[in-house]
């Protein structure tokens, strides 16, 4: 159960970044954006 409440936190927390991710025009803000949601899909996938 709390396995599932991490993941959907992760989940809702990579929803935020993509969308910064995409709404960013500023490179190095876009690459910064990237490089916290990789960690974070590896996390949601339970890839260590």
């Amino acid at each position: 159960m709390l396995t599932l409440i991490y993941r959907g936190i992760l989940v809702f927390m990579a929803l935020f970044v993509l969308r910064c991710l995409f709404r960013e025009r500023s490179f190095w803000k876009q690459v910064t954006a990237a490089m916290v949601l990789i960690p974070m899909v590896l996390r949601i996938l339970m890839i260590k």
